[in-house]
């Protein structure tokens, strides 16, 4: 089970052609960062982590028993969720809560990071992700785990988990069915927010590769302990796994992009 502290890859059968991901999985920050000038409650935030996802992502890759990459320190360090030129890589200012540690920031600091903890948790994807097809003989499937806030700036966000995707919507339209069979959850489609970001992970990895992918987002509040990972483990568990023995989600297929420049 290689880990560093930029990444863990979580090992699972490469034949099985499922790969998991979570890019915001953990808090984590090397101690010569102490806590980049923030109090430590900042760290039990969402600005610092996708709260619950780690904890998912490992159930659902032990269910499954497909490889997962996590990234091992907390997306104030550097957004591993993010492309290289994309202006939030390193968040002066998150969600009302000013960084110290982030500004000013130095370019060799900058550089730094990018050595350190971004580029090599996207080598860890590219070699999983191509281990896997390998193993497979197919185009894998990529599913990558986040989660979201109950609310936005006093906005309660009514859905319980959402999918966010670009413009490639082989899993992603039978996912969502999948999740609306059930009756029980509300799912957004591309809410709360848009899923077409030039340069993110999914674009990097699978827009541009042209494999079949997801994103799946849980309000944080339905995994924030043990038993609301649980169910929900039990909940995508099987979703999964009907999605990754679809033959059409293994092929290799490209869509055009619906992301422009960035806007600052």
């Amino acid at each position: 089970m290689p880990k560093t502290s930029s990444f863990e890859v979580i090992a699972g059968n490469h034949e099985a052609g499922l790969v998991l991901l979570a890019d915001h999985a953990t808090n984590h920050l090397p101690a010569e960062y102490g806590r980049l000038g923030l109090p430590e409650s900042a760290f039990a935030r969402h600005i610092a982590y996708d709260i619950g996802v780690e904890a998912l992502t490992r159930r659902l890759a032990a269910r499954l028993g497909v490889p997962a990459v996590l990234s091992c320190f907390s997306r104030l360090l550097i957004d591993p969720n993010r492309g290289e030129d994309d202006p939030t890589l390193i968040m002066k200012i998150s969600d009302g809560a000013i960084v110290p540690g982030n500004h000013p920031i130095t370019p060799e600091e900058w550089e730094s990071r990018l050595n350190r903890f971004h580029r090599p948790y996207h080598r860890a994807v590219s070699e999983t992700i191509a281990a896997v097809g390998k193993a497979s003989g197919n185009a894998p499937l990529v599913i990558s785990l986040h989660s979201y806030t109950p609310a936005w700036k006093g906005t309660p966000r009514p859905w319980h988990a959402a999918v966010l995707w670009d413009s490639d919507p082989r899993a992603v339209t039978p996912l969502i069915e999948a999740l609306e069979a059930s009756g029980d959850i509300l799912v957004g489609d591309n809410e709360p927010y848009d899923g077409a970001l030039r340069g993110d992970t999914m674009f990097r990895h699978c827009m541009e590769t042209g494999l079949a992918h997801a994103l799946i987002e849980v309000r944080q509040d339905l995994i924030g302990d043990d038993i609301g990972v649980a169910e929900w483990d039990e909940r995508l568990g099987p979703i999964l796994k009907n999605l990754n023995d679809r033959p059409e989600l293994h092929e290799i297929k490209r869509y055009p992009s619906r992301t422009g420049p960035y806007e600052f």
